[in-house]
């Protein structure tokens, strides 16, 4: 399968991954192609130019409104009208981008919300974008959907983050680097701040990292290079401003050593499992779960297992001694762990559309499965079994992959 490796020396943006897209192989034509099947409240030209970052060539990516002259740069922010979620959501949708683009976009406006809110203490769907609502932002987000649709990619990897350092401007005032969404978005990833006084990592960047990108610490094993391709931010600095992508062939399974940590607790409200769970896999757990026991005095209890990497035990650690009664942890090598590749995939149904999970090994697609809450929703809405949403959208995608 088609795999990227995003090498962010220089952070991320998504300016810059556009750029860095375009060399890779994305004609320029075509993506502003695709960008007009989306109908903005604003007009705006792309300008796409070659540049020189330390003497690697690169290209660089600007959106220009057409109102006034509107730099976009990773590095500043400016003040442009502020939409919401639902606002974002509806352009996308009532644009005629093909479902996997429209999907990938969404999928990153989402996580993008979720961490604003998070921020703001707001329900997702209440914030305001500011910066990340604008017409620029829209385009980079979409754009990067699209370019990763022609270049056929299922898996990403990412390498540590320079975020930068110091303090920039937004529509909130002065705040640190890195921003607090982007901080909250990057949990769970490696971040460093070497060599520059500058937002490097913006929001926009690290929402795409957090939605569909995997850290590697190196270029996976199994990852053969076929091309390399630098996206360029605006300033220069004494380390090059790019963003550089490896695009090659990966195997479609990944080996990896983990851990699990694991506590026996007889004595916690099971009402905090719920809140435990989601804490643990937002920072970083591949899987947690709890499996009835006795304990001593034949006392009904609950063994907690935490699935993660060697990158992620500290903070999951912590999260545990912290959100549980346990006082103690067990910590198990796992010899590795074999994983499909997995992919969302959307279908339509006589009843509406329906998200599938699609996984592959070896480039061979191995199982598809509807989500349930799709198809819990539609079936609750229209009055209809669940297994009769379930077994026409998995019919239908099994038509559709052949």
């Amino acid at each position: 399968m088609k795999a990227i490796y995003l090498d962010c020396i220089s952070g991320i943006s998504g300016n810059m991954f556009l750029g860095a897209c375009l060399q890779a192989g994305v004609p320029a034509n075509y993506l502003e192609k695709e960008l007009q099947k989306l109908t903005l409240p604003d007009n705006y030209k792309i300008d796409i130019s070659n540049v020189s970052k330390n003497g690697i060539a690169a290209i660089y990516v600007n959106v220009e409104l057409d109102e006034h002259e509107h730099n976009h740069d990773l590095h500043e922010h400016d003040h442009h009208h502020h939409r919401n979620m639902s606002d974002i959501r509806k352009i996308i949708n009532d644009s005629t981008l093909s479902n996997k683009v429209k999907d990938t976009a969404l999928s990153i406006f989402e996580k993008l919300a979720a961490a604003e809110g998070k921020v703001h203490n707001k329900p997702a769907e209440e914030v305001n974008f500011h910066e990340v609502g604008a017409v620029d932002s829209i385009v980079d987000i979409v754009g990067c959907a699209i370019c990763l649709e022609y270049l056929d990619i299922e898996k990403i990897f990412v390498s540590k983050i320079n975020v930068g350092s110091g303090f920039v401007n937004c529509a909130h005032g002065l705040i640190p680097v890195p921003a607090p969404a982007t901080a909250e978005l990057l949990k769970g990833y490696i971040t460093y701040h070497n060599f520059v006084e500058k937002e490097l990592t913006t929001p926009t960047g690290a929402a795409i990292i957090a939605t569909l990108a995997e850290y590697s610490d190196n270029q996976p094993n199994d990852f053969t290079i076929e091309r390399i391709a630098y996206g360029a931010g605006t300033y220069d600095f004494k380390i090059p401003n790019v963003l550089r992508i490896y695009l090659g062939e990966y195997k479609g399974s990944k080996e990896a050593q983990l851990l699990m940590l694991e506590a026996n607790i007889d004595d916690m409200n099971p009402q905090i499992y719920g809140y435990l769970y989601d804490k643990l896999l937002d920072n970083g757990a591949f899987d947690v779960w709890t499996t009835p026991i006795y304990m001593k005095k034949n006392r009904p209890a609950n063994m907690l297992t935490v699935l993660i990497d060697e990158a992620h035990e500290e903070i999951c650690t912590k999260i545990i001694f912290e959100e549980t009664t346990t006082i103690g942890l067990r910590v198990i090598k796992v010899d590795r762990r074999i994983e499909a590749v997995r992919r969302m995939s959307r279908v339509e149904t006589s009843y509406g559309e329906v998200r599938c999970k699609v996984s592959a090994y070896n480039g061979k697609i191995i199982s598809i499965t509807p989500e349930y809450e799709d198809c819990r929703r539609i079936a609750e809405s229209q009055n209809v079994p669940l297994k009769v949403v379930w077994q026409e959208a998995l019919s239908k995608q099994h038509d559709r992959l052949g």
